[in-house]
């Protein structure tokens, strides 16, 4: 009891952020601009209980470089699979130093579960879902299990799984954050361009959605972006967005 005569709340109550429901959020959130989910998302789950998924890829630049201007200390956690290109490594290390990111966690999958399930690295081939199941999504999951809400760069004109996205959804034992889902591709041209953002260095080589490297191919105009992932093949996603990180 305090001097008022009244229960004091448990020392956790205190502390930890009462964190609201995805769907409040996302009426909330539609109409925002992608500072403001993110600094939406920074107050629902506290600054230590949020962070942000890039494969700093073509168009990855943007985001990040909204977040930096919010918080550049949010954590960045990048999936270091093993089969990238050596052009987005070092692009990583590029937007590292322009955009001053403090927290930036690469992140890589188990040598054990690599001996065992991919010791000939062929998997990719003959089981393209096992292959982004060991590198991807069992290591994004590890690396998200200290948050309560991850951030990510999906957009709906991208289009398949990704064009009725919301901006906040429930994802299991966390919040998932689409700051971009409403943005169009001249929106983020234009972040490029003022904010005089380096492209991704396999862009000007036809590259317009760059994944791991056997299972990314160059794009002509007249194809989606995401053409190029997994091409001849039924498979759209990798499977981070499709199974929930509980």
């Amino acid at each position: 009891m305090n001097g008022l005569g009244h229960v004091l709340p448990p020392e956790r109550s205190r502390h930890a952020p009462v964190v609201p429901a995805a769907e409040t959020l996302d009426r909330a959130l539609r109409g925002a601009t992608p500072a403001r989910v993110i600094a939406a998302a920074l107050q629902a789950v506290g600054r230590k209980r949020l962070a942000l998924v890039s494969s700093f890829g073509t168009e990855s630049a943007a985001l990040l470089k909204v977040m930096a201007e919010v918080d550049p200390a949010i954590p960045v956690i990048f999936l270091d699979t093993g089969w990238l290109f050596e052009e987005t490594l070092a692009y990583r290390d590029t937007l590292i130093a322009r955009l001053g990111l403090r927290d930036v966690r690469s992140i890589k999958p188990s040598d054990e579960t690599l001996s065992r399930e991919d010791r000939d690295r062929e998997l990719w081939f003959s089981d393209p879902d096992a292959c982004c199941r060991i590198r991807k999504v069992e290591p994004l999951a590890r690396a998200l299990a200290p948050f309560s809400g991850w951030i990510n760069g999906r957009k709906r004109f991208q289009g398949g799984t990704r064009a009725d996205i919301p901006v906040v959804e429930d994802d299991g034992a966390r919040l998932k954050f689409n700051p971009f889902a409403g943005v169009s591709r001249e929106q983020i041209a234009a972040i490029y361009a003022e904010a005089e953002l380096p492209p991704h260095p396999l862009a000007a080589l036809g590259y317009r959605s760059v994944g791991c490297m056997p299972c990314t191919s160059r794009t002509s105009a007249d194809e989606d972006a995401r053409a190029g992932r997994w091409r001849g093949r039924a498979k759209t996603e990798c499977g981070i967005h499709t199974v929930k990180t509980s």
